[in-house]
């Protein structure tokens, strides 16, 4: 049985390198992608978030472990495709139109994708066409919507309403965050989840998904 301990330690340093010598490792050692991806990237990435959420990481070590993970994904996202065991459910995230703050959404995403689901991250400064595009697109199991400005709330009620408008809303399962809002405000617009920080997103996820 391959030992992932190795595959965790890299991650948590941080080490690119190691870690996708450490998935090579595990693939010469017949594992399967996808376990590799669950039992090694997956449950680091969940050390990482946690210790983020406790303070034992800071934003930059989380950023260069994500950036780890990454060069992992790399090797063994292919061979996934090849054999039909694509990630898992796609999340498309984003910040609403007239804001321009990017840190806490790259958390978020890296925390999500660290947990095996495929994320496409649209950036900042959205428009609700650009959000109702990638909806159409990409067909997501939920969208996020970051806001960290009081200003720019309004742009998640327009996002929502635009995409009711489209015919589009029940596509998807819609979730905010961002220092901006709450819970009370989520449900006043008609979100389906709200998230304080990135790693009570990973579990809104993985609830609304199992939901």
């Amino acid at each position: 049985m391959v030992s992932y301990d190795v595959l965790a330690e890299a991650v948590m340093k941080g080490d690119g390198d190691a870690v996708e010598a450490a998935v090579k490792e595990a693939l010469n050692e017949q594992a399967e992608p996808q376990e590799i991806l669950e039992k090694g990237l997956i449950e680091a990435m969940g050390v990482v978030g946690e210790c983020f959420r406790t303070g034992d990481l800071f934003l930059p070590e989380v950023l260069a472990c994500a950036n780890a993970m990454h060069q992992g994904l790399d090797t063994i996202l292919p061979l996934l495709d090849e054999s039909g065991q694509k990630a898992r459910e796609c999340i498309v995230i984003g910040t609403v139109e007239g804001d321009i703050h990017d840190i806490g959404k790259r958390i978020v995403g890296f925390l999500i994708e660290g947990n095996g689901y495929e994320v496409i991250d649209l950036g900042v400064d959205i428009k609700a066409e650009k959000f109702a595009q990638a909806v159409e697109e990409h067909n997501p199991d939920i969208l996020g919507l970051s806001a960290l400005l009081t200003t720019t709330m309004p742009s998640m009620a327009e996002t929502i309403d635009y995409l009711k408008g489209k015919g589009l809303r029940d596509k998807t399962k819609i979730i905010i965050g961002g220092a901006a809002v709450n819970e009370q405000f989520a449900k006043s617009i008609g979100a389906d989840g709200y998230a304080p920080d990135a790693v009570s997103a990973v579990a809104l996820v993985k609830k609304l998904l199992a939901g």
